[in-house]
């Protein structure tokens, strides 16, 4: 007879399970009859070694006893969901967000009304993929009740039971599987998942723009999320929620996601939407407003629309003059895009190996570039004896003008000595 297999644990494998306020909290949580168990997200992380950021637990006990039991522990519960059984307790400054077993009762396609229980497999049934369901008991003890664990070793993303059921109950999923699948999938998509997505995508119409945003933004800030957008595309998905990414193509995130891999730059989700859509700062400021972003992103993106491209063989004086007139964010945009196109075409294209290398100089000079400031102002102009007015705006935007050509050389005493003569009259 063989040895039973010995249970899985994060023992070992996870620094906050040592946590002395984590303990404490599962152990006033789990006495007299009830459990405590770490759940979710930060048992997938450690097992995918990937970032613990945020720790969840789910516990048998009601809400009102959760709370009762933190604050009797010296610790700060805060009532943040009583109504789906969520209470936040807040112990040695860290938030942990303690949640009831539940069922769904009913559901909307977005909001569901639950029933709490003591029922850990109803439990992780009730949520959306296997690699989300896994529970770890205090002495790390993995508890896999849908075969998560198979599927974490696999990088399979693969909805708990019926895909179409999972994403009827909330269709938010849809967009979720496939930010999962950017994250941590591996190979294809599960093929259920993807047909589910595919014919169930026109509930996406159902939801918020800033939950769409959101779950587009967090796909996009994954290490390479092209595999997840050729999906995206491949079930319709992508054209639903991103229209202007149809005809355009999004072939090129990749070449931007290695080079932000290869160079150490840091994944911009932002940089990443302007690669697979137009530069169309017409269609940007309506996309800005259709999915609601923020002032400072909209704006980023219809200034990168509105930017001009930036070639190759551009000079250091004349791309100094153009960061100092133009909009810095939008032309490093610009630049880096183009730079990450070329050197994805360097392997196989001299001339684009060539391309990259002037890309990168410019970068290289950009990076270091510090706007010169103009030596003279309207009060020098008036102390020559030109009064406030259209003539002096018009004079001192010809001086600068003039110094911003002359590669920014002239001093000040050049330029006052200029604009006397002007003011003068000896030079028209």
């Amino acid at each position: 007879m063989s040895a039973e297999k010995p249970a899985e644990t994060l023992a070992g494998r996870a620094d906050w399970l040592s946590d002395r306020n984590l303990q404490r909290l599962l152990s006033a949580l789990g006495e007299n009859g009830e459990e405590a168990r770490i759940a979710g997200g930060a048992v997938r992380n450690t097992l995918m070694g990937g970032a613990v950021t945020d720790i969840d637990i789910a516990t048998t006990t009601q809400p009102e006893e959760t709370m009762r039991r933190a604050k009797a522990a010296g610790f700060k519960p805060v009532p943040t969901g009583l109504a789906h059984g969520t209470v936040t307790v807040i112990a040695g400054g860290r938030a942990f967000e303690v949640t009831t077993l539940r069922a769904d009762v009913e559901t909307d396609g977005r909001h569901a009304r639950v029933a709490f229980g003591r029922d850990w497999k109803a439990d992780a049934e009730r949520r959306d993929f296997t690699i989300n369901a896994l529970y770890a008991k205090a002495d790390g003890t993995i508890v896999d009740l849908v075969g998560g664990l198979a599927d974490i070793g696999s990088r399979t993303l693969r909805f708990i039971g019926d895909p179409e059921a999972r994403i009827r109950e909330d269709y938010l999923r849809i967009l979720r599987f496939f930010r999962f699948f950017a994250w941590y999938g591996a190979g294809r998509p599960d093929a259920e998942g993807l047909k589910a997505c595919a014919r169930l995508k026109d509930g996406l119409r159902q939801l918020s723009a800033e939950r769409v945003w959101s779950e587009l933004k967090k796909l996009l800030s994954a290490p390479d999320p092209s595999r997840a957008l050729l999906w995206m595309r491949q079930a319709g998905v992508l054209s639903l929620v991103l229209p202007e990414s149809e005809k355009w193509g999004i072939d090129a995130i990749h070449a931007l996601a290695k080079a932000e891999a290869d160079l150490g730059w840091t994944p911009d989700p932002l940089s990443r939407l302007e690669a697979i859509v137009p530069p169309d700062a017409v269609r940007m400021k309506e996309l800005g407003r259709r999915l609601k972003l923020s002032r400072a992103e909209a704006d980023r993106l219809v200034g990168w629309a509105l930017a001009e491209p930036v070639a190759a063989a551009t000079s250091d004086a004349a791309f100094s003059r153009r960061l100092y007139r133009g909009d810095l964010r939008a032309i490093e945009d610009r630049l880096r895009l183009a730079f990450a196109s070329a050197r994805g075409r360097a392997a196989k294209d001299d001339g684009a190996l060539v391309e990259a290398g002037s890309y990168s100089r410019l970068l290289g000079f950009l990076e270091k570039w510090r706007r010169p400031v103009f030596p003279i102002t309207g009060q020098d102009l008036r102390e020559l004896g030109l009064k406030q007015g259209k003539a002096l705006g018009s004079l001192l935007a010809e001086l600068e003008s003039e110094w911003v050509e002359s590669g920014f050389k002239p001093d000040r005493d050049a330029l006052m000595a200029r604009a006397a003569e002007k003011i003068s009259g000896s030079i028209p």
